[in-house]
């Protein structure tokens, strides 16, 4: 029936600021841009940019591991985690966890948030 995730869609409260940090700090290559709707190419699956999103104060503030139904986060597998980390980092990415390993489930795992507060993943397979 499904053959894969077409795309994500992310709603941003300032479409410039989003694009400069998903283009300029994490490093996807532009697909389409307009004032209101943005692609990234990300392989199969697009990440999407809708504007006209409201800002959210809570999901910045609330940095304890609350998780919130109905909201997302983005996840992405890398073959580096560390290397990964540190280009970001350079890059001026922001991390509210830095690369761990997650006990029972096989991976090394970094966050970081985009400039709305998303959640954004970074996932090394370790293999034992």
């Amino acid at each position: 029936m499904f053959k894969h995730v077409d795309y994500i869609m992310v709603v941003v409260s300032d479409m410039n600021r989003s694009v400069e940090f998903y283009r300029d700090r994490l490093g996807f290559e532009l697909k389409i841009e307009t004032p209101d709707w943005t692609e990234f190419k990300t392989g199969e699956t697009t990440l999407a940019l809708h504007g006209g999103g409201v800002p959210q104060t809570l999901a910045k503030a609330d940095r304890n591991g609350t998780k919130y139904a109905g909201t997302s986060s983005i996840g992405f597998s890398v073959e580096d985690l560390e290397k990964t980390y540190t280009e970001l980092q350079a890059r001026g990415v922001q991390f509210v966890m830095p690369p761990a390993e997650q006990k029972g489930e096989g991976i090394k795992l970094a966050v970081c948030l985009d400039p709305d507060g998303l959640p954004i993943a970074f996932a090394q397979t370790i293999n034992r």
